[in-house]
C-alpha cells in the first residue's frame, strides 16, 4: 500500500496541478475568438457548442482552425508545464484538470465544450505518438463517414487501448480511458442522432 505520509506530502502538488489545468482548460477559445472576429455569441448558432465543429458553422474556417488550435494547446500546455515540476502523476492531474475545465468552465456557468480538441491536446503533451494515432483514426473515420462526432468517438475508444496494449503507457491509458468515458457521456445527444440518422455531417451549417 502507498505510504500515507507520502500521499499527504504529494496531495498539495496534485491539487495545484488539477487547479492549474482546470484554469487553463476553462479558457473558452471558441467564444472568445468568434466574438473578437465580430461573429457574436457562438452559443446562439448551430448546436450552441463553443467547440471547433460549431465554429465551423459560421463559415469562417480560419476561426474554426484557431479554435481547434487554442483548445488543443491549452491541454498540451497544462501537461507540459506540470511535467516540468513533477512526474507522470502531476502531468495526469493537470491533464484531468484541463479536460474538466474545458467541459465545465466556471466562467460560462459550467457549460463548456465536448472536449475532443482538448483531449487531443492532452494526449499530445503526454505521449505524442498516441496523439498521432488518434488523429489518423479520426481522419480515417471522418473521410469515410463525414461525421465529426463519430470520428471522435471511435478515436477516443481506440486511444486508451493503444496506449495500454501497443505503447505500454499504463498510467496514461488509465487517464485517457477515464477521459474517453466522460467524452462519450458528453456526446450522448450525438450518439442518439447517429443512431437515428439525423446527425449533422462535417461542413453542414445545420
Amino acid at each position: 500500500m502507498p505510504d500515507p505520509i507520502s500521499w499527504s506530502l504529494a496531495l498539495p502538488y496534485f491539487l495545484a496541478a488539477l487547479v492549474f489545468g482546470y484554469l487553463l482548460g476553462s479558457i473558452p477559445f471558441g467564444l472568445v475568438i468568434t466574438r473578437l472576429a465580430g461573429e457574436g455569441d457562438i452559443r446562439k448558432i448551430g448546436s450552441g457548442n463553443i467547440g471547433t465543429t460549431n465554429v465551423l458553422r459560421t463559415g469562417k474556417k480560419h476561426l474554426a482552425a484557431l479554435t481547434l488550435l487554442g483548445d488543443m494547446l491549452k491541454g498540451t500546455l497544462a501537461v507540459l508545464v506540470a511535467g516540468r515540476f513533477g512526474g507522470p502523476d502531476i502531468m495526469v492531474m493537470a491533464g484531468l484538470g484541463a479536460f474538466l475545465g474545458h467541459l465545465f468552465p466556471v466562467w460560462l456557468k459550467f457549460r463548456g465544450g465536448k472536449g475532443v480538441a482538448t483531449y487531443l491536446g492532452i494526449l499530445l503533451g503526454l505521449f505524442w505518438p498516441a496523439a498521432l494515432a488518434f488523429a489518423v483514426v479520426w481522419i480515417g473515420v471522418a473521410l469515410v463517414s463525414r461525421y465529426s462526432s463519430l470520428s471522435a468517438l471511435i478515436a477516443s475508444l481506440a486511444t486508451p487501448l493503444l496506449l495500454y496494449f501497443v505503447f505500454d503507457r499504463v498510467q496514461f491509458a488509465e487517464l485517457m480511458g477515464l477521459l474517453s468515458l466522460i467524452l462519450w457521456a458528453k456526446h450522448h445527444e450525438n450518439i442518439g442522432r447517429l443512431l437515428k440518422g439525423t446527425e449533422g455531417r462535417i461542413g453542414s451549417k445545420g
